[in-house]
C-alpha cells in the first residue's frame, strides 16, 4: 500500500526531492537532508465487525499520514516556503485522491490536512487520506 503510493508521488513532474515512508520519518532530527519531501504511513487501522455468519470478512478502515516538509528561506518573511507548501499539497491531493492503493479496496478519500510545525523556515504539514480493505478467510 505504501510503495504504490509513494510511486504515485513520484511519477514524472513531482516537486518532491526526497520520499519514504515511517522508517526514513523516524531518522529526520529538526529537517530532512533535501526538501521538499513527503512521507507516508498507516496512521490508523479500524476495523468493522465480522459480516459472514459461517466464515470471516471484516472491513478494516485506513488512515494514512501524507507529511510534506518544505524549507525556503530565498523569500520574505519565509513566503517562499509557504509558496512551496502550497504546490505540494495541491500536487499530494491531485495525485492521491481518487487513487486505490495496492492491497486497497476503495480509492482515497482526504480527510483532514494540518500545520504541524512551522519553525526556521522549514514548514512541516500533515494531510490524511482514507482507505480500506478486507481482512478475509484465507
Amino acid at each position: 500500500m505504501i510503495a504504490s503510493i509513494l510511486a504515485r508521488l513520484q511519477q514524472s513532474g513531482t516537486p518532491f526531492r526526497l520520499a519514504g515512508s515511517a522508517a526514513e520519518l523516524a531518522d529526520v532530527k529538526d529537517r530532512p537532508a533535501q526538501t521538499p519531501a513527503v512521507y507516508v504511513y498507516v496512521a490508523r487501522e479500524k476495523s468493522a465487525p465480522n459480516e459472514r455468519v459461517n466464515g470471516f470478512l471484516q472491513r478494516t478502515e485506513v488512515d494514512l499520514g501524507v507529511v510534506i516538509v518544505t524549507s525556503n528561506l530565498s523569500g520574505n518573511n519565509n513566503a517562499a516556503a509557504s509558496a512551496e507548501l502550497d504546490q505540494a499539497k495541491a500536487y499530494v491531493r491531485k495525485q492521491l485522491l481518487g487513487f486505490v492503493p495496492a492491497g486497497t479496496e476503495e480509492p482515497l478519500e482526504h480527510v483532514e490536512g494540518e500545520l504541524q510545525q512551522a519553525l526556521s523556515g522549514t514548514v512541516w504539514f500533515e494531510d490524511v487520506f482514507s482507505t480500506a480493505y478486507y481482512l478475509k478467510e484465507a
